[in-house]
């Protein structure tokens, strides 16, 4: 970064500089930073020696075209699929097209990476990359011209030891238990500050210590999300004795006419009322350090979707698990989380004229809502989502923000405008996200979403620089998935959709703690030392976290979160390696089949028949039946599928026993019978997708 005078702010990220060498400032400005992108170098110039530098600049005609730009001027290209986070269960497939044969590699911290050749596959060489060591990694290219060409690796534990280490540290570490505490914080999950090793109780920038906005919500977030797909009976006890004795009451107004409302901070600054309380050897005269008064605002829209998460995540687990659920029914969650919605549009209107962090969980909760029958409720929240949805289908560029520019606000627009059917401006929603959004080879920017401002907000280093996986990666990770789904041919947008998703995996250290994001500037190169806002990244990614299989024409078949083998039939089988283990699309079939309760062990697809065979994993002792939705996203399929044993259907999904052994399914492809009835039923099933 240029050392100019130019003030840096929320509309001016700042000038970036190339560097042919940079081994002095490695050895000054930079040596206490973390590894740099590419090896520092360094040369000596004698007395009247010169040395000459170009840059010669291939225009591409569009983001999407740089790799065929490249292939077109002779520059080799790499294309590692999935992609560059490489979990230590999942090895990738690093494919590179040169016109210079491949000389060498080499690897750095040595032996973090494996490499192993597979062959020439058509134009592109194979070979497959194996994580060895946890943390970041370079792998350099060498070329028989000897040019060399640098790819960032991270290497993570198995995608869901990191969630279930990352769970373990948020209601152990995290857990904030203190019933003298002050301002009425606990019992909580809060912001952490791992450099210092403690709970950060108290920060000028009130928020981050007052379990609201994103800087405090976060780690509540985090904790309740890595229960949806995997819950710890423990954890759950601890998630639900937060929503019932802090939020509730607390941090959300519990009745009266303003009930449901969400106050800004907890934490606040009032030294008349607690004069030896706040540290001051701190800053307390800025206008984030807010008074009693502006914390107990209940007028910021932004807050209101990081509450209405707990009570949806809490509806889930005791709707679709036995026992984990203790202080109330599922229904109760479920109008927790519908009360939370209305009172946003109620006492907070002003900021729903945008799309906000995490505010597609309104969509799930509105589908949970129909499929529970609670009409009344359904329509209210239906009708106040549809005011919003108008205004952005008539706008030119329906995804504006509190701030000037931002990636934040396109997720939940895309998702409404998906729903209610407006489907040139969900793609106008769609492309502005491929702007910001690339593909490239690199775990840090490979899906990474353009943001630089919000460690001013949330982290411990307060500046402006450009940040890795940010929760704007996994967040607008979701509507690119969504998007691939409806139009699976496009592989692209599902190596973006995917780079953002495993974005959020290289957050959680060895340890579990999630940090809110990676300082790329070259003095710093390390993640924060605060959790932060990293929670609504975390969301991201448990709501889209799956397995698509895809059959591309020059990489031939690739299952992107998953093992993959072709077996001597033409037929493949999938093994889940994500997360969650409960979603996969297989794009050949253009199903999308989900599992509320339950895991995947293995499919096996035949793409002759479109039959798949399933295997469920064995019940636990809070699971004993699985619960099996298939959709069609790409449109009027051309096959559904029926399941045998058969099985009822309950809040349209198949609810299948499950027992101490791995249970089979047989999944059939059949013809749709064209009826009026089928088509309004599918009409509807697209609108809830």
């Amino acid at each position: 970064m240029l050392a100019e005078a130019t003030p840096r702010s929320q509309t001016f990220e700042g000038f970036y500089d190339w560097m042919p060498v940079s081994g002095g400032f490695a050895g000054q400005e930079w040596q206490k930073a973390g590894g740099q992108w590419n090896a520092p170098t360094q040369f000596t110039l004698q007395p009247g020696q010169t040395r000459t530098f170009g840059l010669r600049f291939a225009f591409a005609p569009n983001v999407r075209g740089i790799e065929q730009t490249l292939v077109a001027h002779a520059r080799p290209v790499a294309v590692s699929l999935p992609g560059y986070v490489v979990p230590g269960d999942l090895p990738a497939t690093l494919y590179l097209q040169s016109a210079q044969a491949v000389q060498s590699f080499s690897v750095e911290p040595k032996g973090a990476l494996s490499i192993s050749p597979e062959g020439a596959h058509g134009v592109w060489q194979r070979y497959r990359v194996d994580g060895k060591i946890w943390g970041r990694a370079r792998l350099s290219v060498t070329y028989a011209d000897g040019s060399v060409q640098t790819l960032s690796y991270f290497v993570t534990k198995s995608a869901q030891t990191a969630v279930e280490d990352m769970g373990r540290f948020l209601f152990s570490e995290q857990w904030y238990q203190n019933p003298s505490d002050p301002f009425h914080r606990s019992p909580s999950i809060m912001t952490y500050d791992r450099e210092a090793g403690h709970i950060i109780t108290q920060d000028p920038r009130v928020w981050i210590a007052g379990l609201s906005d994103e800087g405090g919500a976060g780690s509540y977030v985090a904790a309740a999300m890595k229960e949806l797909d995997n819950p710890e009976p423990q954890e759950v006890a601890k998630l639900e004795q937060f929503a019932n004795e802090t939020v509730v009451g607390q941090l959300q107004v519990a009745s009266g006419p303003t009930e449901g409302g969400v106050r800004k901070s907890l934490f606040y600054y009032d030294p008349a009322q607690f004069p030896d309380y706040y540290n001051t050897a701190e800053n307390w005269k800025t206008w984030a350090s807010w008074s009693r008064q502006k914390a107990a605002d209940i007028g910021r829209a932004y807050n209101y979707p990081h509450v209405a998460i707990v009570h949806w995540v809490l509806y889930r687990l005791a709707r679709n698990h036995t026992g984990l659920v203790q202080q109330h029914d599922a229904k109760w969650y479920l109008h927790k989380a519908a009360v939370t919605i209305t009172a946003m549009m109620q006492q907070a209107p002003y900021y729903t004229q945008y799309g906000l962090m995490e505010g597609d969980v309104f969509v799930e909760i509105l589908k949970d809502l129909k499929r529970e029958n609670l009409i009344a409720e359904a329509q209210t929240i239906e009708s106040l989502m549809k005011k919003r949805e108008t205004v952005w289908k008539n706008q030119r560029y329906p995804y504006g923000s509190e701030m000037a520019w931002d990636s934040t606000g396109q997720p939940e627009v895309y998702a409404w405008l998906r729903y209610f059917g407006d489907t040139a401006q969900a793609e106008e929603t769609r492309d502005a996200i491929l702007a910001y959004d690339p593909a490239l080879p690199s775990w840090g920017y490979n899906g990474n979403a353009r943001r630089y401002w919000d460690f001013l907000y949330a982290g411990k280093i307060a500046r402006i620089e450009r940040q890795i996986h940010h929760y704007g990666s996994a967040l607008n990770a979701v509507p690119l998935f969504s998007a691939f789904q409806a139009q699976p041919s496009d592989f692209y947008m599902l190596r973006v959709a995917y780079g953002g998703l495993m974005g959020a995996l290289t957050n959680i250290d060895q340890k579990g703690f999630g940090s809110a994001a990676f300082h790329s500037a070259p003095d710093v190169m390390r993640f924060d030392a605060y959790s932060g806002d990293y929670g609504m990244g975390f969301y991201g990614h448990a709501l889209a976290t799956q397995v698509d299989v895809v059959k591309h024409p020059d990489f031939g078949w690739q299952a992107f979160g998953g093992l993959l083998r072709e077996e001597g039939d033409g037929s493949v089988t999938i093994t889940p390696k994500d997360s969650a283990r409960t979603r996969i699309f297989v794009a050949d079939a253009g199903v999308f089949l989900t599992l509320e309760s339950g895991k995947f062990e293995s499919v096996h697809y035949n793409p002759a028949s479109h039959d798949m065979d399933i295997t469920l994993a064995p019940a636990e002792s809070w699971t004993p039946v699985a619960r099996l939705r298939a959709e069609y996203p790409a449109g009027a399929p051309m096959h559904i599928y029926g399941v045998s044993p058969a099985a009822p259907k309950v809040r349209d999904a198949w609810e299948v026993p499950l027992h101490s052994t791995p249970t089979g399914l047989h999944l059939q492809a059949m013809r749709p019978l064209i009826s009026i009835g089928l088509q309004d039923s599918y009409s509807e099933n697209r609108k809830r997708f």
